[in-house]
């Protein structure tokens, strides 16, 4: 009996893995993807395979900035474990520094003056044994950021091996990709150690070189770091901060106690506080030390010019944890007075309503550097004015889900986490000062811009890898078309299922490393439908979205409008009608109207009304021509 149930369990699975294979094979697959669902290592239904795994790093760095020479001197052991069931007969070592090179290869403007001679090793160990650096022997090789070590001794599955490394570099005076020098002494610094790469189950080593362009793809490692810096210097970092007594002075180690606790902003260093001094405790130089739990990356900041504000804020309601929410910043940076208080309601937002998961990570700074940048647990943000700092605030600070949370290969699908950055804050409402009576919300026009884009020669299909975009096509197919394409997928779906789709995407591959196929599979099995026809068009294929009003005037007499599905990607309809008393009603449908490749929709209007106008889209939904989109009907007889 036994025997027989064990057969229909069998035939069974059998028939569930056919309909799941059935169901998602109409999106087109790689072979090099495809291998991994033949191993086993990824699952048809989006899920992590039985044979998953994926391999880890702890770092002990111990690291000294010397502000006058702007020189990074640092010195760390690595304990890679190697989990895959391959044997490693070379390690792969990211060296990104390596960027401001002599004649290395990049896509970033760089200032004269920073070209360096790149990263200067000074000793590799690895298992007990100095490697010999001699570029021009095989052991140890160097091509753009990365470098190669060819191992004597193979890493065997299931086994670790300990590389200990010393190193310097200078970090860049003028040029600010991601880190820098911003004014006279305070500095971002980050891409600095030697970092190992990713070996995954889709393509071994990633050994995609730093041009500049690319962001994360890194594991998840644990990191305990030691930074020194001179008196007066403070330091914010990844992690959390496991001395604050032994560098604050007691007051401002105080302050910095209450901030993690406390609902209201801090200003734990004032504008007084600078004038007077005195702020670390009296010693020559400080080392800061911080430890991160599995994070992907480390990040820290300096500045003995900056002021500080802390907060926190309750991110699981059944715990009670919380999380710090910090700003450090230049006294001339006005809008950064709002900046700590941006923070916390970005974090309190992600947290309770979108995606709705506690916020994973302890705390969280912003520092006043350049541009917009995020890292775990920092974010380096340039000065603009207040409405910019909400939006950059909030877009950085989303990051902290994608691709940190989630291990997103962000150099080959950018999208999969800066097309969520840019939609899950769609629907916070900030003020830009904390007694304003209007609101400000930070995403409103991802439509817009998209729209305007759209259709262009340059507009790219999202799985295209992200390495090969450069320019406006990066740009939108990494940021606005994906922003928009969730926010027609949450339409589609309906915020229910689709938090609900989400959050088991999330359940899953938090942690992990999920690329584009684990989304849609996700997506597909929790809505219980072959979604296929929305991600072709919107992921996989060139398009725009582009709906009219068909210019009918006899359907129209008979009481129909025909809305034109004249692009190949899908949206929704929303329809605004006005009549000739000057009352409006509305009509709204999913994309779902689209689905079995419909090229027209027949409206059917009111039969004892005359129409004045029709108004078709609005700013949520992209169009990329919106001439005919309104309708100035003739009287109805």
């Amino acid at each position: 009996m036994a025997h027989k149930c064990l057969c229909f369990i069998s035939y069974f699975l059998f028939l569930i893995s056919n309909f799941l294979f059935a169901q998602n094979n109409n999106l087109y697959l790689p072979l090099d993807i495809k291998q991994a669902y033949e191993k086993g290592t990824r699952a048809r239904n989006g899920a992590p395979g039985a044979n998953y795994w994926q391999n880890s790093s702890d770092y002990a760095i111990k690291v000294a900035l010397d502000p006058s020479t702007r020189m990074v001197k640092g010195e760390e052991t690595v304990v890679y474990s190697n989990n895959s069931p391959d044997t490693l007969k070379q390690l792969v070592i990211r060296l990104y520094p390596d960027i401001f090179k002599k004649g290395n290869n990049r896509n970033e403007i760089i200032a004269p003056e920073d070209i360096t001679e790149g990263v200067t090793i000074q000793e590799v160990i690895l298992d007990g044994k100095s490697l010999d650096l001699d570029s021009r022997r095989p052991m140890v090789r160097r091509s753009g950021t990365n470098m190669f070590v060819n191992l004597s001794s193979a890493i065997f599955p299931s086994s670790k091996s300990t590389i200990k490394i010393s190193w310097s570099y200078t970090i860049p005076k003028k040029t600010h990709i991601r880190e820098g020098l911003y004014g006279e002494s305070s500095f971002f610094v980050a891409y600095w150690y030697p970092q190992i790469a990713v070996y995954d189950d889709i393509n071994g080593w990633d050994k995609i070189n730093y041009t500049g362009t690319q962001e994360f793809y890194n594991d998840f490692n644990n990191y305990t770091v030691d930074i020194t810096v001179p008196n007066n210097f403070i330091v914010w970092a990844t992690g959390v901060l496991q001395n604050p007594d032994e560098v604050l002075e007691k007051e401002y180690a105080s302050r910095y106690k209450t901030s993690q606790t406390s609902d209201e902003i801090i200003h734990i260093i004032k504008q007084e506080d600078l004038r007077k001094g005195k702020i670390t405790q009296n010693k020559q130089q400080h080392t800061w030390k911080f430890k991160a739990e599995y994070v992907p990356d480390f990040a820290f900041a300096t500045s003995n010019k900056y002021l500080w504000d802390a907060t926190s804020v309750v991110v699981d309601a059944q715990t009670g944890r919380r999380t710090g929410v910090g700003a450090a910043y230049n006294p001339d940076s006005k809008d950064f007075y709002e900046v700590a208080r941006y923070g916390r309601e970005t974090v309190d937002f992600l947290s309770r309503q979108m995606p709705g998961i506690p916020f994973p990570y302890p705390n969280i700074t912003v520092f006043n550097g350049s541009g917009g940048m995020e890292f775990p647990m920092m974010v380096n943000d340039g000065s603009y004015g207040l409405a910019e700092a909400a939006e950059v605030t909030a877009h950085e600070i989303a990051h902290t889900y994608f691709p940190f949370y989630m291990g997103i290969n962000e150099r080959k699908y950018a999208w999969m986490d800066e097309g969520w950055a840019q939609f899950l804050p769609n629907d916070i409402q900030f003020k830009l000062k904390a007694d304003a009576k209007g609101t400000y919300s930070p995403q409103g026009y991802n439509a817009a811009v998209y729209s305007k884009f759209a259709g262009n020669q340059m507009d790219m299909p999202m799985m295209v890898p992200s390495v090969l975009l450069e320019g406006s096509s990066y740009g939108f197919a990494s940021y606005f078309r994906p922003g928009v394409a969730y926010a027609m997928l949450k339409n589609l779906l309906g915020e229910e299922l689709f938090k609900k789709a989400l959050h088991e995407y999330m359940r899953r591959w938090n942690g992990k490393h999920p690329m584009p196929y684990d989304f849609f599979y996700t997506f597909n099995e929790v809505a219980n439908e072959d979604l296929g026809w929305f991600w072709n068009p919107w992921f996989f294929q060139q398009g725009y979205p582009d709906l009219g009003i068909k210019p009918n005037a006899s359907a129209t007499q008979k009481g129909n409008l025909v809305i034109e599905r004249i692009g190949e990607i899908p949206v929704p309809i929303y329809l605004k009608i006005t009549y000739s008393d000057n009352t409006e009603s509305t009509i709204q449908e999913t994309a779902s109207i689209w689905k079995d490749g419909a090229r027209e929709y027949v409206i059917i209007l009111a039969p004892d009304k005359t129409v004045k106008q029709v108004q078709l889209g609005n700013q949520q939904i992209p169009d990329a021509d919106m001439s005919n989109n309104v309708y100035p009907t003739e009287k109805r007889q």
